[in-house]
């Protein structure tokens, strides 16, 4: 192994031997990881395991991890936001890259699949409440990759500069990036199955970053029509949430293969709610589960 040692103020490791966020030792965590936002649906996921080996809870971060049949998996909750991000899938590659004895990162690198189950708004009238969609792209209206050296290849170039120019986005506050979800993991949720296939964008909030006005004007009043009026070819913005575009640039960047799958709970051309949220969520667990782990 080569180079210094990790700092101690860099990556802190508790007396206990785990990281520092997600509190989990590098044992305790599988190289399928499926993350959440809410902390309460670990368990809706972790209710399908055959058996769980371990459970750890710090903060917003739980983390199960056990087997369906001979499939080892980890569901981890993230919370809210590219900044949780951050943390999560920072501390998800040092527990399986990092030699935790020599502070020294190792030399034979392990790549995780990372499927996020989450939850968003529809930016098309035609993809109603209760449908999945599957990520293809991430673009980033926050700032979290910007801290990062990343680099687009021509496609995800091609794409996010056509989307800068028609959205006008680009200012000194916003700096759209885009990066790709795993073509690997794609190919287990098709169309066939029912999962619709479109670029999500990641907002950093959930009001005026989405849109929404209850007694702040939006500096961006115009924001998800210009959104839903982006098409570039055959690609087209299906969904906005908080996670996906961060997840895909850091694992990118940390050589992991990560999706996106979210249950469609409003549309905000139509103006709908799901009746049902809770059922919907669980439909697209059961039904994505089965998918991940053939």
């Amino acid at each position: 192994m080569q180079g210094n040692p990790i700092g101690a103020s860099e990556l802190i490791i508790t007396e206990k031997g785990c990281i520092y966020h997600l509190d989990v030792h590098p044992e305790e965590i599988a190289n399928t990881i499926i993350t959440v936002g809410d902390p309460g649906r670990v368990a809706m996921i972790s209710k399908y395991f055959d058996r769980i080996e371990h459970k750890k809870e710090h903060r917003e971060f739980i983390t199960h991890t056990g087997y369906i049949g001979q499939k080892r998996l980890s569901v981890v909750s993230t919370g809210i936001g590219p900044d949780n991000i951050d943390i999560t899938l920072n501390e998800l590659d040092a527990l399986v890259n990092v030699d935790f004895s020599t502070r020294l990162p190792k030399e034979d690198h392990t790549t995780l699949e990372i499927v996020r189950m989450g939850t968003s708004g529809a930016l098309q009238a035609d993809i109603p409440v209760d449908s999945l969609v599957v990520s293809t792209f991430g673009i980033g209206l926050d700032n979290l990759l910007h801290y990062y050296y990343y680099s687009e290849n021509a496609e995800v170039a091609f794409i996010k500069d056509a989307f800068v120019k028609h959205s006008r986005l680009e200012t000194s506050a916003i700096r759209p990036y885009m990066a790709e979800g795993s073509i690997q993991l794609l190919n287990k949720f098709p169309a066939r199955e029912g999962y619709i296939h479109g670029i999500t964008v990641t907002c950093p909030g959930f009001y005026a970053p989405q849109g929404r006005q209850i007694r702040m004007a939006p500096a961006l009043p115009h924001l998800i029509d210009s959104l839903a009026g982006f098409r570039c070819g055959d690609h087209r913005i299906t969904n906005f949430e908080m996670e996906t575009s961060a997840i895909y640039g850091l694992g990118r960047i940390m050589g992991h293969h990560c999706l996106s799958i979210n249950t469609i709970i409003a549309n905000r051309q139509t103006k709908e709610f799901t009746k049902d949220g809770s059922r919907s969520v669980t439909q697209m667990i059961e039904k994505s589960l089965a998918l991940l782990i053939e």
